[in-house]
């Protein structure tokens, strides 16, 4: 509760997916948004806890978790794991409350929260997988809404967000590189070394593809593309200014992307509202025409 900006970035996908799949005209539902948002915030709290289950051996080897409090036996496994079992059981019934296809695929993602504290040790691109994980949402919030997926929508929407998560969680990483190579925990940081900015803007580019993907797909309006224009120069700015070596900035940069979010969530819903003024225009414009073709027939006649 203390550090929100994980509930947050695993929110905003899902806010992204229910908005994009509301119809035109109207406002997402708040009350899903707020089921997501509880969602979002107790499989967040769950996925902390196994990952620092996992770590517990090395955590108390990296300066920034050596406080946490598996480690310090402020909390023991035991506890842990009730407290774990705590929150699945309330995921589970926040997940309860959606349509059958979106309780199989929300219910699938859990493969992956657990499989994600152990890439770490296998593979330089955990990230990856945690970006599969963290935006789930993109997926499940079209279904929430629509009942299924249309994926030729959905699937730019989350790769736009795993690329998303590659970029903000490797700036995340350079903060415990120095720890991460002396215990032999692997990172794309450690990956990317020196070529860290050029591989993030090849994410940002990747991700502002699949955004514009998706409000080609949808018919998205002018208020839409311009806050993916914002998030562009949003994250541009990021990688241009960002210090690797610098772990305060790593974090100051990790943290704006909680405005990435929201001003992707704010250019979508007034999207969809001047999507449906433009579609009445379009209305009016045809029964015009359709006015005066009828018109000019009598004339004729």
């Amino acid at each position: 509760m203390d550090k929100p900006i994980g509930s947050w970035l695993l929110f905003w996908p899902c806010g992204w997916s229910i908005a994009m799949a509301t119809p035109p005209g109207a406002f997402p539902d708040i009350q899903l948004l707020l089921l997501f948002g509880m969602g979002a915030f107790i499989m967040r709290g769950a996925g902390c806890i196994i990952n620092d289950m996992w770590d517990q051996d090395i955590d108390g080897m990296v300066a920034r978790t050596k406080d946490r409090p598996l480690v310090t036996g402020e909390i023991s496994p035991l506890q842990s794991l009730v407290f774990l079992g705590s929150q699945l059981t309330l995921g589970l019934l926040v997940l309860l409350q959606l349509n059958l296809y979106s309780i199989i695929l929300g219910a699938s993602s859990l493969v992956l929260v657990i499989l994600y504290p152990i890439m770490k040790r296998v593979t330089y691109w955990p990230q990856l997988i945690l970006g599969m994980t963290f935006n789930w949402g993109a997926l499940l919030g079209w279904s929430a809404v629509q009942g299924s997926c249309d994926w030729s929508v959905c699937l730019p929407l989350y790769t736009a967000g795993i690329c998303w998560t590659l970029l903000y969680d490797t700036i995340y990483a350079h903060q415990d590189k120095i720890d991460d190579i002396i215990i032999g925990i692997k990172s794309t940081a450690l990956k990317f070394e020196d070529k860290t900015k050029m591989y993030l803007s090849g994410f940002s580019s990747t991700m502002i593809a699949g955004l514009i993907t998706s409000g080609i797909l949808t018919a998205q309006t002018w208020p839409y593309y311009g806050a993916v224009g914002l998030v562009g120069v949003h994250l541009a700015n990021q990688i241009y200014s960002l210090n690797i070596d610098n772990p305060v900035d790593c974090a100051k940069k990790f943290m704006s992307n909680h405005r990435v979010g929201m001003i992707l969530f704010a250019g979508i819903v007034l999207g969809n509202l001047v999507k449906n003024s433009v579609n009445e225009e379009d209305d009016n414009i045809k029964q015009e025409l359709k006015i005066d073709s009828t018109s000019t027939k009598r004339n004729e006649h």
